[in-house]
């Protein structure tokens, strides 16, 4: 069976010594940590190697000796190398030594029972110890790959040196007894603004969580439980994404600490998605307040409000003559017709009544921009919601009257066929109708019919417009999904340390000899952006439903109404 030794790439200048490291007998690897240099007490390695052990659950040990010949050349160190293997009881004692500048090793080990080298059956992989403790070794998306076994035996050699961050912590400096090579031996890698950032986040979390805790309970009042403040907190968008904003607070302010690597990643997504949230609302703000813009906005609203209306009214006075040139019931258009004229009127009178006080309102809720775009966004999308509220109501009108008919002609079709709809047993059933009951069947049958088209224009045209307020909001409110759920922390981390976040690792050649250890490069491969995107994906709370096209063309045909929000609590992925 092959061996693989994978060594750590900063120790190849180090002084001789003893290898430290972890032996995998399930894949034959043994996985370099350290070099301890001379001069040491063997008792005095053990005892720190149990005390790791207990630290990081890892069995660390010495697997066999290092001999770099450039520093040391004296000829009985490769035999004193050797002998070590006595007092450090491994198998196989693993022996790699490096002869000056050459760019070939020689690595062997030798077996204690048979007492001689084998030099074939080894690979030497160099591995970038910094790089592969810091990456994260993401398992492949698809379990049924083929490659999930090989994952599973790299997470090994990740988690080997991810989990014995304690042995990394010593460096060259320390005043202890044994000195080591490693990723670290330089100095420990610390920052002055991230540990002061530590320490000033602990009083900020203890303040944070205080004010979340009183907003919370306001919240949670009973007042906000009685109707209409409940059914305007659970329809409203912009109530929505305040919530959901609040349990982001929540999750970055909680005391508890992460456990994972997933629970970390979405704590800082929050934090960024939040911190990149209020920046673009701070900006919105200051560009509102600049140069009078809200007052420009607040002249802009009651013009475009009247040419809507106008607009409207020139549509209904087209549906009440011959639109293209169709022959509709005039009584029954003239009704129709009049009664949403009457409508626009009052939505007229009730927008002129608004106007002095629009620009005080939109002064207001620009201010609202400093707690985020997207509360922004949302508090936009139930403006218009509101402005174009007489819109909703000529479609629910329209839908109710279609509606009606269309369930009105179904039940008299079945009439004709003998059948009727069975409420118990939710099926059609045979029946049977005396003279009068088919007469007056036929007589409603016909009315509904003749007056079907006129009904159906005004339903068809309204939808329309329905559909058009609804789109409008729809790409508002994926523009607050997309900013809500977008895992900006591990885009941006993908981007600047790619080797954080690692899908796999590649194998370069260095050199192949005869006689020598084959000699592999091992490197990371980053996850791609689209993974990325996929596994640190934030839920978001959608004010929409998710219809299919089915669906959505059924409740269009039978005139079901289609509503512009879902029930609070329905979480979307």
């Amino acid at each position: 069976m092959v061996l693989k030794v994978f060594f750590p790439s900063c120790c190849s200048s180090a002084e001789s010594g003893i290898l430290i490291g972890r032996w995998i007998p399930e894949q034959s690897s043994a996985v370099i940590l350290a070099v301890v240099h001379f001069p040491f007490i063997p008792v005095q390695v053990k005892q720190y190697l149990r005390e790791v052990q207990q630290v990081t659950n890892v069995n660390i040990s010495v697997l066999g000796s290092w001999n770099n010949s450039k520093q040391e050349k004296e000829e009985s160190l490769s035999e004193f190398l050797e002998d070590l293997g006595m007092i450090f009881s491994h198998e196989p004692w693993i022996q790699i030594s490096k002869e000056g500048d050459s760019k070939f090793w020689n690595c062997s080990t030798l077996q204690k029972q048979s007492d001689n080298h084998r030099e074939e059956e080894i690979i030497l992989v160099y591995y970038d110890q910094r790089k592969v403790m810091l990456s994260h070794l993401h398992p492949p998306l698809d379990t049924a790959d083929l490659g999930a076994e090989d994952a599973s035996k790299l997470s090994a050699i990740f988690n080997t040196v991810a989990s014995s961050k304690v042995l990394f912590m010593t460096d060259r400096y320390d005043d202890g007894p044994i000195k080591m090579t490693h990723w670290q031996s330089d100095g420990v890698e610390a920052s002055i603004i991230v540990e002061l950032m530590k320490q000033a986040s602990v009083p900020a979390c203890m303040l944070l969580t205080f004010l979340l805790s009183l907003v919370s309970g306001v919240c949670n009042s009973r007042v906000l439980k009685f109707w209409p403040l409940s059914f305007l907190w659970s329809k409203l968008s912009t109530c929505e994404q305040l919530g959901h904003r609040l349990q982001h607070l929540q999750v970055i302010s909680s005391s508890k600490k992460a456990q994972n690597q997933t629970q970390l990643m979405r704590k800082a997504n929050i934090f960024v998605s939040l911190l990149i949230d209020v920046a673009l609302g701070i900006l919105l703000m200051s560009w509102l307040y600049r140069k009078n813009q809200i007052g420009h906005l607040a002249d802009t609203l009651i013009p475009v409000a009247d040419h809507v209306a106008e607009e409207l009214q020139d549509l209904l006075q087209w549906l009440m003559g011959a639109p293209a040139g169709l022959k509709m019931n005039r009584a029954l258009d003239q009704v129709l017709g009049r009664f949403f004229l009457y409508h626009i009127h009052l939505w007229i009178s009730y927008i002129h009544l608004m106007s002095p006080f629009i620009e005080m309102i939109l002064w207001y809720v620009g201010l609202s921009a400093c707690l985020g775009l997207t509360v922004a966004l949302c508090i936009l999308s139930d403006i218009i919601a509101l402005l174009t509220f007489h819109i909703y109501c000529f479609y629910v009108y329209g839908a109710r009257l279609y509606c009606l008919k269309i369930y009105g002609l179904s039940s008299l079709w079945r009439l004709f066929r003998g059948k009727k709809w069975n409420v118990l047993r939710q099926r059609v059933d045979s029946c049977s109708y005396d003279l009068d009951q088919l007469f007056i069947g036929t007589l409603l049958f016909t009315i509904l019919l003749f007056l079907l088209p006129t009904t159906a224009l005004y339903y068809l045209v309204f939808t329309l417009l329905r559909l058009l307020v609804v789109v409008v909001q729809g790409l508002i409110h994926l523009l607050v999904d997309l900013i809500d759920s977008l895992p900006l922390y591990s885009v941006i981390l993908r981007f600047c340390r790619s080797y954080r976040l690692a899908a796999g690792v590649k194998f370069r050649v260095l050199e192949q000899k005869d006689g020598k250890p084959l000699r592999l490069l091992m490197q990371i491969n980053p996850l791609s952006y689209g993974n990325v995107v996929q596994t640190y994906r934030l839920p978001t709370y959608s004010c929409y439903p998710k219809d299919s096209w089915a669906s959505l063309c059924k409740k269009l045909f039978l005139g079901e109404l289609i509503y512009p929000w879902k029930h609070k609590g329905e979480k979307q992925e």
